[in-house]
């Protein structure tokens, strides 16, 4: 069951990815409308404002069709065959859905609590929403997640199924869709009667989480560290960031709706937006990598500190600059557990005294992110807000340097630059003449490293140091790592394998294993999925 939580909170990676880019843009065009910074060019009148509208207009596509995202994402993550018909699939059975509840809602909606007819450009308190058109129930992203849970799995269990001749035609994507149909007709019902329960409910955790403020802020920053190398995070952050868990919308598209806003009001942001606190985890993207990365250094043996620096120096420039931790992370979370607690509490920690200080807004990723959507558009009326929110991170640049720097050496830990382990690469022509129940690789020769760097060298070693094609049960992956289910744990190699081989690290729980692979893992996947199939075709040919 955990396999199965984990792949899904990996699959809803898949949309998230394009949030950071239109983020910016929205960002970057609130920028250039706003009167505060660009004067007169900023006049809505002006060409300027004029083409600045329209570039932030096409930034808010994602978040104007978050749900739809999540509807098409999934599929292409979790489907276990013919993924594009499983995206078609699950995005006729959510439309079909949501159709049935606008019309159950324009006969019935009364029965339900629910005023139809509202108009939801003056109301924001109605509980509806326009969904590609279909004025129905704002389900957000937990109805399309749901919604796409069940396409996937009608998909995977009949996709295949065999009809008689004469019903050839509803056979495949037609057959899952009429199943699909006869499922969300009485979904719908339910939905009707249970979702403004259940926005009620949604309401009154709101209102929890807020009046929590410092202690709220602290556990779930806490969370959403601790948990990264478990995949669950995905759970916490997500209906936070993105769904309705402390604002209608989720912090990330209410704060962009009121950029403008709050960039002209002098008000405390911990007044103007208490819900951004929830955002504050982010933090520790900028200001615990070059703690760490001086820890790491100054405690690494003098001959391997040149070594030292230029695997870590990489990974802390991509967790400051684009928020992506993992690379960082990855390379002392299974040598130095300790270190990991220690990481994610200190940066709960500055998280709530962060907050405690007036900070708010969207600091959920890096620099880029900080400085698009906070610093730079608000800075004018809420510089002293954010020079407290610098001091106070280049505090616990010095606290995470010296925590990091008192457990290694206290309790003799195994980081980067600690030990002589001797690195080794391997070969195609290894991979290719391993045999499925070979589980020595002592004898494999070394190659350069120019060649193992290439995204089908990395596939080429994995695919062989997981068991082969014919161990592979399904491939999945979230922003750093390729997740795979293998039939045989047995067959798979020890993480040295995996690091000689080009990856940050290796998690295996039983049959369900994890390649740390960094940032380049959507190509990397994409080649292991080409030498799986090639490999599983030359297996049947020979047969």
């Amino acid at each position: 069951m955990l396999q199965k939580i984990q792949r899904f909170g990996g699959a809803m990676f898949t949309p998230v990815l394009f949030f950071a880019f239109s983020g910016i843009m929205v960002a970057i065009a609130s920028v250039f409308q706003n009167p505060l910074i660009m004067g007169s060019l900023a006049d809505p009148n002006t060409l300027w404002f004029k083409v600045w509208d329209i570039i932030g207009s096409g930034a808010w596509t994602v978040f104007r069709q978050m749900e739809l995202l999540f509807v098409v994402g999934l599929p292409i993550a979790l489907a276990k065959k013919a993924h594009a018909r499983a995206v078609m699939e699950s995005l006729v059975i959510y439309l079909t859905f949501n159709y049935f509840i606008s019309s159950i809602l324009k006969y019935f909606g009364n029965s339900f609590g629910i005023d139809f007819a509202a108009n939801l450009d003056t109301s924001k308190t109605t509980g509806l929403k326009l969904i590609a058109g279909i004025k129905t129930l704002d389900t957000n992203i937990i109805g399309s997640i749901a919604i796409a849970a069940l396409a996937v799995w009608l998909h995977n269990k009949y996709f295949d199924k065999k009809l008689p001749e004469w019903l050839g035609i509803f056979q495949g994507s037609a057959y899952v869709v009429i199943i699909g149909f006869l499922f969300t007709l009485p979904l719908a019902f339910l939905t009707c009667w249970i979702w403004p329960m259940v926005q009620t409910g949604i309401f009154s955790l709101q209102q929890f989480f807020i009046e929590s403020k410092s202690i709220g802020i602290l556990i779930y920053s806490f969370l959403v560290r601790i948990l990264i190398p478990t995949g669950l995070h995905h759970f916490i952050y997500a209906p936070f960031t993105l769904g309705p868990a402390v604002i209608k919308d989720g912090i990330q598209v209410a704060w962009l709706n009121n950029l403008s806003d709050f960039a002209q009001s002098k008000e405390s942001l911990k007044v103007l937006f208490p819900e951004g606190g929830f955002t504050l985890y982010g933090c520790i993207k900028i200001f615990a990598p070059p703690g760490i990365v001086a820890a790491f250094y100054k405690t690494a043996k003098p001959e391997n500190r040149k070594k030292v620096l230029a695997l870590m120096i990489p990974a802390a420039i991509t967790a400051i600059v684009a928020g992506i931790t993992e690379p960082l992370e990855f390379t002392f979370l299974f040598v130095a557990p300790i270190l990991f607690v220690a990481y994610s509490l200190l940066g709960a920690i500055m998280a709530m005294i962060m907050y405690q200080f007036g900070i708010s807004g969207d600091f959920s990723s890096g620099l880029i992110n900080s400085a698009a959507r906070n610093w730079i558009p608000l800075f004018n009326n809420h510089w002293g807000t954010y020079t407290i929110q610098i001091i106070i991170g280049i505090a616990f640049i010095f606290i995470y340097y010296y925590t990091f720097k008192f457990l290694i050496l206290k309790l003799k830990l195994a980081t980067p630059g600690r030990d002589n382990a001797e690195i080794k690469l391997y070969s195609k022509d290894d991979f290719k003449n391993k045999k499925i129940n070979t589980h020595n690789t002592s004898s494999i020769p070394e190659i350069s490293s120019q060649e193992v760097n290439s995204n089908k060298e990395k596939a080429r070693s994995f695919l062989y140091g997981l068991g082969g094609a014919e161990n592979i049960d399904s491939v999945s992956n979230c922003a750093t790592r390729l997740r795979i289910n293998v039939k045989d744990s047995s067959l798979v190699e020890d993480t040295p394998f995996f690091q000689n081989a080009g990856a940050l690290g290796l998690v295996k729980k039983k049959n369900a294993v994890q390649v740390i692979v960094g940032l380049s893992v959507p190509n990397v996947r994409e080649e292991f999925e080409l030498l799986l199939d090639e490999d599983l075709q030359d297996s049947k040919k020979m047969i």
